[in-house]
């Protein structure tokens, strides 16, 4: 037996299961990116992804080759953040690199950056 409800998002008229509460697929959409907007939660996993895509896109811009330094003021000028980093590789030597995903960074003395790219043995992470 079908029965008539209205949808959450558009109050038009659903026909169909009981259980149902959108008229469409695109009234569906609608909703649930509304909630994700409206979620504060959500906006600040937005913000900090979108901050470790950019920091990964100027890692890999600046290091093309794999291995470079460079001075710490071109990350800077290019907008990268240095509090988001998605692990730390430390190496037995003591040194500790900040990855972002696939890229990583050593701060070194003099205001210079060592840029590496992800090795298989950065597996074993601290």
């Amino acid at each position: 037996m079908e029965q008539s409800n209205k949808c959450l998002q558009c109050a038009a008229t659903i026909m169909g299961r009981s259980d149902k509460r959108y008229c469409s697929d695109q009234c569906r959409y609608l909703a649930n990116n509304k909630a994700k907007r409206q979620s504060q939660g959500e906006k600040r996993i937005q913000q900090v992804n979108a901050a470790l895509r950019k920091n990964r896109s100027i890692l890999k811009q600046l290091s093309p080759q794999g291995k470079t330094t460079i001075p710490r003021q071109y990350l800077e000028l290019a907008g990268f953040d240095f509090r988001y980093l998605t692990q730390l590789y430390r190496t037995q030597k003591g040194n500790t690199y900040s990855l972002c995903y696939d890229y990583g960074y050593l701060l070194l003395p003099d205001e210079k950056v060592l840029i590496v790219n992800w090795q298989p043995y950065m597996d074993g992470l601290s």
